[in-house]
C-alpha cells in the first residue's frame, strides 16, 4: 500500500512539472502582430500603387507631350513618338529637370522652336494621342533605355561621353556615360517604379509656358478733339444716347499683340544638347 503511495507522489510530481515547463514556454512566445483593417492593403493593385513614385499631370501636361513627340519625330510614326515621348519621361524621373511635362518640354534651349505653339495637324492625332497615352500608361521604347538626350540623325559631334542606343523618328538618341561606363546624369526612374496621376480641372502649367502664348491686348482708340477757328459756327449739340447708335459707341478694340521669337536654326538648337 505504500508503495502505490509512493508512485502516485512520484506520478504526481512528474505531472506537475510538465505543467510548469508548458506554461513557461507558452509565456515566452511573441503575442501576434495584430494588423487592423484600415493599414491592411485592399487588393495587390493598391499594394503596387503603394510602392510607385507618384507624378501628378494635367490636361494639359498631356498636350505639351504630345507636342514633343510629334514635333521632334519630324511628324514621323508611333516608334518616333514613343523614342521622344520616353526622353520626357526620362528628364522627368531624373530628378535633374522640371518637376512636371510641361515644365520640361517648355525648358528653354532643350526641344525644337515653336514646340508649345505651332499647330498638330489633325491626320496625326489618333496615332499621336495613343502613343502618348501609352507613354503615361508606363510604357516606354525599349531602344531609348535610360537616354535623356537625343539630335537630329547625321550630325556629328566630338564628344566622347555620347553614348548612342537608339536611332528613331529622324533623331539619334544617346546617354551621356563617362570613361568608366556609369552614367553622367542622375538616373531615371524605370517605368515600373513610376505612376503617372492624372488631376483634372488643375494647371500645372510653368511660367515659361504661358510666356510663350500669345495675348489678346484692348487698345483704346482716342476720339477726334473739336478745333476751333476764327469766324467758326457753334458746334451743335451732341445728340442724345439713345440716338447714338451702338457701333458709334465701340471705342475698344482687341488686337492681337504677338510676342516676337528669334529665328533659331533647328538642326543647331537640337543638336545643343550634345553638351547641354
Amino acid at each position: 500500500m505504500r508503495a502505490h503511495i509512493e508512485l502516485g507522489k512520484s506520478l504526481a510530481g512528474i505531472l506537475f512539472a510538465s505543467v510548469a515547463a508548458v506554461g513557461c514556454t507558452t509565456a515566452q512566445q511573441p503575442a501576434p502582430k495584430v494588423v487592423s483593417d484600415a493599414t491592411k492593403p485592399k487588393n495587390a493593385a493598391q499594394v503596387a500603387q503603394a510602392s510607385k513614385v507618384t507624378f501628378n499631370y494635367t490636361a494639359k501636361d498631356r498636350d505639351c507631350l504630345k507636342r514633343a513627340m510629334y514635333f521632334e519625330s519630324e511628324h514621323a510614326d508611333r516608334d518616333g513618338y514613343m523614342a521622344v515621348g520616353t526622353v520626357v519621361m526620362n528628364r522627368l524621373t531624373s530628378g535633374a529637370y522640371p518637376d512636371s511635362i510641361c515644365g520640361v518640354v517648355a525648358q528653354q534651349r532643350q526641344f525644337a522652336p515653336g514646340v508649345m505653339t505651332r499647330v498638330v495637324e489633325p491626320t496625326a492625332e489618333i496615332e499621336l494621342t495613343d502613343a502618348a497615352d501609352a507613354i503615361l500608361r508606363g510604357e516606354r521604347h525599349r531602344g531609348v533605355k535610360d537616354a535623356m538626350f537625343f539630335h537630329t540623325d547625321g550630325l556629328k559631334f566630338p564628344y566622347r561621353n555620347m553614348h548612342y542606343v537608339a536611332i528613331a523618328g529622324g533623331n539619334a538618341f544617346y546617354e551621356k556615360r563617362g570613361r568608366d561606363g556609369e552614367l553622367q546624369t542622375p538616373a531615371p526612374l524605370p517605368s515600373y517604379e513610376v505612376a503617372m496621376n492624372y488631376v483634372p480641372g488643375q494647371s500645372l502649367m510653368p511660367p515659361q509656358f504661358l510666356a510663350l502664348v500669345p495675348t489678346t491686348v484692348p487698345v483704346p482708340i482716342p476720339m477726334p478733339e473739336p478745333v476751333a477757328t476764327l469766324g467758326a459756327q457753334p458746334s451743335m449739340p451732341a445728340p442724345p444716347m439713345e440716338a447714338v447708335s451702338p457701333a458709334a459707341m465701340d471705342v475698344v478694340t482687341p488686337v492681337a499683340v504677338p510676342i516676337p521669337r528669334p529665328a533659331v536654326n533647328d538642326a543647331v538648337l537640337r543638336g545643343s544638347l550634345a553638351h547641354g
